[in-house]
């Protein structure tokens, strides 16, 4: 919230009144007007956002992990008790404080583009930073590094002590050895206020509003330009990396040759070097011999996925295959996901294809006709090879298998539930899918419509037996429903997924809200995004469903 500091000391007497706020940290923090209009656009607080969440910050990299009990997080210490540790690393403390500058480390639970520009630093006490470019990452360098935190005294920190309330959680749940874990109590924010010279902290605090960052009386700058290397911590021009859009420091001279960068993280792992604004010949390869960053990166499951690139290739894309659902095809599937793949085209390839299945033409009788290609009432069918062939991952179980060559009209007007009835055909197209995976895989995933959905949930609860021919690091699933057959089975399928179906109630009319929040139960806990919009029978891509989207796939990337 913003305002006057009068108003904000109103605001917070009357939030205190109420019951639920009992013990809520509030901050106060004063502030100069944004820098410009760009900034206050993009950081200034314009709405009042309210929204029910599981996690108020994204913990986990991947949707299939579950995240651990906040009530195991690592004790407080306050500023002043964070202040005398660093002071007195090696000297004994009551109540199972650190005890052994040896055993110290300090843990910096923010992202790379906040620790840029300023972290703690204390003498004889190893500070590790991640290096992540994102919360949600953090998880993963934990795994990877977790010995470098066995059996040491923790001390962690972050902007105002909410990430670390679940980063300190989860390295405890670690069990033995991982005991000892302490966190900043109000994160860097009251640790400068105790401290207004900055005591152990150097450089200036990222903030997530237009001031951007916070300093203390000491003015030396932490951070560097990406391209040049001399000293530099504005990050007022919000220039960003051409690849992951992660924030990066260009001082103002280097802007002016060029407005396109490459971050740290994406020139280690070999992202294309052409976009790097070419300086002069010798100066950038003195940039490119500079990234050998002094911390541990956090992107090692990132880079073992990516395959090795050479020259300027283009960073590697997830590859989707994508199912449409009944009586569709992979073209007009791929003609109304357009918008869709434009989107994705910077993270992700969608291959279309047709399902096994060949129904017959069909059409309703006199005005009930819907398909361009039905024969009006009076009038002459179009010959069937004049009209693209339409498909089905599941059929009725009276389906002959054998495609008529001609029209034949309906024998019942359209049933919104017919799909209940379709669920004959699964090993059929199961045998099929299994050949394309080995002729036009591999795919990272799959993203189902409708009965394309429901088939690629009955995949993912497959489990193992599918391990070799048909592996998937997730599923897209749109306007999907489950079916009542035994490979579904009532075991939680275990497969990271996202969700997208109309909210309720909503304007499709042909697969129900609660029939697709029925099949995202069938997801273990932790396994499954939901994005519920206010659509019909479609995949919204407008924002901020676009976005989600988008958020869920970069964490696979």
């Amino acid at each position: 919230v913003g305002g006057l500091l009068s108003a904000l000391e109103k605001h917070i007497e009357a939030v205190k009144s109420n019951s639920l706020f009992q013990g809520t940290d509030f901050k106060l923090a004063s502030s100069h007007h944004p820098l410009n209009d760009k900034v206050a656009v993009e950081c200034g607080f314009r709405s009042l956002s309210i929204r029910v969440v599981k996690e108020l910050v994204t913990f986990s990299s991947y949707p299939l992990l579950n995240p651990p009990e906040v009530s195991n997080a690592g004790r407080h210490l306050s500023a002043a008790e964070f202040h005398s540790v660093l002071q007195s690393a090696g000297r004994l403390m009551k109540n199972g404080s650190p005890t052994d500058d040896k055993q110290l480390v300090l843990l910096d639970a923010r992202n790379l583009y906040e620790t840029r520009i300023g972290k703690f630093h204390a003498p004889s006490v190893e500070t590790l930073d991640p290096g992540i470019r994102q919360y949600s990452d953090l998880p993963s360098w934990i795994d990877d590094n977790s010995e470098l935190l066995r059996g040491k005294h923790v001390l962690m920190y972050c902007t105002g002590g909410i990430r670390c309330e679940m980063a300190s959680a989860y390295i405890r749940s670690k069990g033995a050895g991982f005991e000892n874990v302490f966190q900043l109590y109000g994160g860097i924010q009251r640790y400068l206020e105790q401290f207004p010279d900055g005591g152990f902290f150097r450089g200036k605090n990222f903030v997530f509003d237009h001031r951007i960052s916070v300093g203390s009386s000491d003015t030396s700058i932490m951070g560097a330009c990406l391209i040049c290397g001399s000293s530099y911590d504005n990050y007022s021009s919000r220039c960003r990396c051409t690849h992951c859009r992660i924030l990066v420091l260009v001082c103002d001279s280097c802007q002016i040759k060029s407005d396109a960068y490459v971050c740290e993280l994406c020139q280690k792992h070999r992202m294309d070097f052409g976009s790097i604004p070419s300086v002069q010949d010798g100066e950038l390869a003195t940039v490119l011999d500079k990234n050998d960053l002094k911390t541990v990166c956090s992107d090692s499951k990132i880079s073992s996925q990516l395959p090795s690139r050479n020259g300027n290739a283009a960073p590697r894309k997830l590859r989707i295959l994508c199912l449409h659902g009944f009586r569709q095809n992979a073209s007009s599937f791929k003609g109304r996901s357009a918008s869709l793949a434009k989107k994705l085209k910077s993270i992700a390839e969608l291959v279309f294809i047709d399902a096994p299945h060949e129904l017959p033409f069909i059409y309703q009788s006199c005005t009930e006709a819907k398909n361009s290609c039905a024969p009006p009432s009076g009038q002459h069918a179009p010959p069937p090879e004049n009209c693209k062939r339409k498909y089905a991952w599941l059929v009725a179980s009276d389906f002959g298998g054998k495609v008529e060559a001609d029209w034949k009209i309906a024998n019942q007007p359209f049933d919104p539930l017919q799909y209940q009835g379709q669920t004959d055909g699964f090993d059929v197209s199961l045998a099929y899918l299994k050949k394309m995976f080995s002729e036009q895989g591999p795919f990272d995933g799959i993203l189902g419509f409708s009965q394309g959905a429901a088939m690629a949930a009955l995949l993912c609860s497959q489990g193992d037996k599918l391990k070799g021919e048909i592996d998937l690091r997730f599923v897209i699933l749109c306007s999907g429903f489950a079916l009542p057959l035994a490979d579904f089975g009532q075991k939680p399928i275990n497969c990271p997924s996202l969700h997208i179906f109309g909210s309720d109630p909503g304007k499709d009319r042909q697969i129900t809200s609660h029939t697709s929040r029925y099949l995202a139960s069938r997801f273990e806990d932790g396994c499954s995004v939901i994005i519920e919009h206010e659509f019909g029978h479609i995949i919204p891509t407008r924002s901020p469903y676009m976005d989600n989207i988008k958020d869920f796939l970069r964490r696979f990337l």
